[in-house]
């Protein structure tokens, strides 16, 4: 009977990560994820076996958290998506403006919405719409400029957050706020902007009746939320006043029909780059629709004036003025006959749209030019979200590889579905920016990683990227002037490499690191290099020194020339430097004319440069040249 039992408490683990998997395909809840371990533990599986399952069992449920995460975000866009056509297709304000809070409160889950508009002529902002309030003072409640966490979100233009209003003493309190506030039972509070261009025309606000914590991602959506509503107000006003005009203005026919006419250019252009972004398009194909639409050139750039896509344009930098000034006023601006958008999620700059060959924009197709950098938004946003998860996963594997320790098999295998080939020669590089944020560099890092096929992450505080190289010291040099330019400060990159497989990265690791000390140790501050690339410093700290690799780079003219024609240039150097640099005991150790030491060193001077007898040179030759006397031939 023991052989049977063994048997299956060998085969429970093997099932056990089946029903992993299977249960990661239906998605079940988390804690299902701890049955298949329990069910080896109780068939009698070997401790090594129920090791890799509970290893396997925290790997899965990091990959259940990760999906879970875009899961989330994905309804979270869905639906902002949904909310743009749904509010697109309305043309009665007050519909308008239901619809706004209604889907603000699903969107954010809380208990209250609701929704103020300003009042110009009384120089305050009033309750318009409410979803789940149920105190009238509250309904009908005016807040002066400046007053309660609304009128200053509306004197400010700026969203405010509070998890406890009542106690919160960044705003100004009344007694009539407060009243309507605590006969509602409102605790936590989010008000954001509702913007037409630089004008505030009314705040949206999400409430809880329970202390809340509102997260940075919740502010982003309600802020963008607030930007489809404000254009859909708009909308809406701006059809109203139009039917009113064909009321009152029968002259004004044709200028109406003109107005409604771009009204439906501007509702299907929406709707059609809108329909893009759901469709998975990328940055390419919203500038394409962009181009088409406006008959010009369109590029898109990220928050760091990094190009993502470009149309029917030379390559343009965003203006760094033009950008300010579209993110002061919410509008497109013209610089140098490029019209130039700031793209914006809530106060956050994303990135910049610029349209090029046309000089001139009516104002349908500047309002035009305008929606396209709230779809924009939706893009950015999205992107950010998928590299943000991408990043953090690959950022994982890379600390794992670094490790003294772990499963070679296995973390190949996790690198194979990143489209990372580790049986391939694979570079390790340490960067360090010397005035710049960490974040930054690191950002640059995981975009430069990606764009080679590798990896990079922070590893025991160090920015680390591994990728694909042959050449590890050439291609730190080119990485430490990219990464530089991207940053905008000098970036220092020690290299090592090339290694194969999982098991040379940390070896690797710990060389590039020690390289990187050395070069800022010498004060080459700004550059990149492998160990080999410093000389006799890189000979002395590295842990397998190439020896010959050394003496060939230092001597390998005068090896060549000697081998070639029979001469003693190497011979003669040794001499020189054994009796001191003195040419009449050099000729005399030799048994040759000082004329022949003359010219011979002269020879040398040729072959090596003219810097070979410096103080700095003649350190690394006389370290050549003992390491060649006892280094085998051939």
């Amino acid at each position: 009977m023991l052989p049977t039992t063994q048997g299956a408490g060998h085969a429970e683990p093997q099932a056990g990560l089946r029903r992993l998997l299977e249960l990661l395909d239906r998605g079940a809840p988390a804690e299902e994820f701890a049955r298949p371990a329990a069910r080896a533990r109780e068939a009698g599986a070997s401790l090594e076996d129920l090791a890799a399952l509970d290893e396997a069992t925290d790997i899965a449920l990091r990959i259940h958290r990760t999906l879970g995460a875009h899961r989330r975000r994905e309804a979270e866009l869905t639906a902002l998506f949904d909310t743009a056509s749904d509010l697109a297709a309305l043309r009665d304000p007050d519909a308008v403006l239901r619809a706004i809070v209604r889907r603000a409160k699903l969107l954010l889950g809380t208990d209250v919405t609701y929704l103020s508009l300003n009042d110009e002529t009384a120089g305050d902002t009033y309750m318009r719409v409410t979803d789940g309030s149920i105190a009238a003072a509250f309904q009908q409640l005016r807040l002066g400029m400046g007053e309660g966490l609304g009128g200053l979100v509306a004197q400010t233009a700026r969203p405010y957050v509070t998890h406890d209003y009542q106690h919160d003493p960044r705003f100004h309190h009344t007694d009539a706020i407060d009243s309507a506030v605590l006969q509602e039972g409102l605790r936590a509070i989010l008000g954001v902007p509702l913007r037409l261009g630089s004008r505030v025309i009314g705040v949206l606000y999400a409430a809880d009746r329970a202390a809340r914590e509102f997260a940075t991602e919740e502010i982003v959506l309600l802020s963008s939320l607030a930007d489809h509503a404000a254009i859909a107000i708009d909308g809406a006003r701006l059809l109203e006043e139009t039917r009113a005009a064909l009321v009152d203005l029968n002259a004004a026919t044709e200028t109406i029909r003109a107005h409604s006419r771009a009204m439906r250019r501007a509702e299907q252009a929406h709707d059609q780059l809108t329909d893009l972004v759901l469709r998975g398009g990328g940055a390419d194909e919203v500038a394409d629709g962009i181009a088409a639409l406006l008959d010009g050139g369109a590029l898109i750039h990220d928050a760091d004036g990094v190009e993502l896509a470009r149309t029917g344009s030379d390559p343009l930098p965003p203006p760094a003025a033009a950008v300010a000034a579209s993110r002061a006023s919410g509008r497109a601006v013209p610089q140098d006959g490029t019209w130039v958008c700031a793209v914006l999620a809530g106060p956050e700059l994303l990135g910049s749209i610029a349209l090029t060959g046309r000089p001139e924009l009516a104002d349908t197709d500047r309002r035009l030019f305008e929606r396209a950098s709230v779809v924009t938004a939706l893009l950015l946003l999205l992107r950010r979200s998928v590299a943000e998860t991408e990043d953090r996963v690959r950022g994982e594997l890379l600390g794992d590889l670094l490790a003294p320790s772990g499963d070679p098999a296995g973390l190949a295998g996790r690198a194979r579905r990143l489209g990372v080939r580790l049986d391939r020669p694979h570079g390790v590089f340490v960067a360090h920016g010397e005035s710049a944020p960490r974040p930054r560099l690191l950002a640059a890092a995981h975009r430069a990683a990606r764009t080679h096929s590798g990896l990079a992450g922070l590893h025991h505080d160090n920015v680390v990227i591994v990728t694909p190289a042959l050449t590890p010291g050439a291609d730190a040099r080119q990485l430490a002037a990219a990464l530089g330019r991207t940053i905008g400060a000098p970036v220092t990159v020690g290299a090592a490499g090339p290694a194969t497989g999982p098991a040379g990265l940390p070896a690797a690791h710990a060389e590039a690191l020690r390289c990187l000390s050395a070069l800022r140790a010498l004060g080459h501050t700004g550059h990149g290099a492998a160990l080999a690339d410093l000389g006799f410093v890189g000979l002395l700290i590295g842990e397998q020194a190439d020896l010959g690799g050394y003496v060939r780079a230092t001597l390998g003219p005068l090896l060549d020339y000697d081998a070639e024609r029979g001469t003693e240039l190497v011979r003669t150097l040794q001499a020189y430097f054994g009796q001191d640099r003195s040419l009449t005991r050099a000729k005399a150790a030799l048994h040759v004319h000082v004329n022949t030491v003359v010219q011979r060193l002269e020879r040398v001077a040729r072959l090596l440069g003219d810097d070979w007898n410096t103080p700095a040179r003649t350190l690394e030759i006389q370290l050549a040249l003992r390491l060649h006397r006892l280094t085998p031939p051939g």
